[in-house]
């Protein structure tokens, strides 16, 4: 993996699924199982919609493995959430799975055409984007049947409440992804549980100006979230 430098890389391999593959994807699903928990404890916005950061722990294992791999984490964790600590059944599911997938697996995809600190940027920027559309669509059409609430009631909530509230949702990922990426990864590679880089970098090194941007912008989005949950 480049680890979001600028260096090009040599193009991949076509991966072969393997025990160790498997192992790491495995533990992926643990983390993202936490990180839903965890996201439990965050603020809700208009009294439903709640802030998830699961989407930062199956990006990373999207970006290290692969979309497909995304989608399967994505998967799986939504069926145990449904079975072990939610409450919105099927519909839930879907709705969960609809939104990491269109995040998640937009930016592995770029990611894995462009292995490059530019490449996951842009990939992390355009997932919110298709994370935003996506769940406007969905949430048009599934939430009435949910909430039992008017459909032009839900129109009138597109632009005030899900558009903003998706958008911040998938920069607080981005942001949390782009601090997290490396070191966990370095972590990965350490335990022999990620696969090994691509190429000899010639950028590989600490970046305090892209540290400092990934602050920003995650310092950003937190203070979003709280304005969007009525906190600030």
């Amino acid at each position: 993996m480049s680890d979001f430098n600028n260096a090009s890389a040599i193009p991949a391999a076509r991966p072969r699924v393997t025990v160790r593959t498997v192992t790491s994807l495995a533990m992926l699903t643990a983390l993202t199982y936490v990180a839903m928990l965890l996201s439990k404890l965050l603020p809700q916005v208009s009294g439903f919609l709640q802030m998830d950061v699961k989407d930062t722990v199956v990006c990373i294992g999207g970006f290290l493995f692969g979309p497909l791999s995304a989608a399967i984490i994505s998967i799986v964790v939504a069926l145990v959430e449904m079975f072990t600590v939610s409450d919105t059944g099927p519909i839930g599911l879907v709705m969960n799975v609809l939104a990491t997938c269109a995040f998640c697996c937009t930016a592995s995809f770029v990611y894995k055409k462009m292995r490059t600190r530019k490449g996951a940027v842009l990939g992390l920027a355009l997932g919110t984007v298709v994370l935003t559309v996506v769940m406007i669509l969905w949430n048009y059409l599934i939430t009435p049947l949910y909430m039992g609430i008017p459909r032009e009631t839900v129109a009138s909530m597109l632009p005030t409440v899900f558009l903003p509230f998706n958008l911040v949702k998938g920069g607080l990922n981005m942001a949390l992804i782009l601090l997290l990426y490396k070191p966990v990864v370095t972590a990965l590679r350490k335990a022999r549980l990620a696969p090994e880089r691509e190429s000899v970098q010639s950028g590989d090194r600490f970046d305090a100006g892209f540290l400092l941007f990934s602050l920003a912008l995650l310092a950003t989005f937190v203070l979003l979230v709280l304005v969007l949950a009525g906190k600030i």
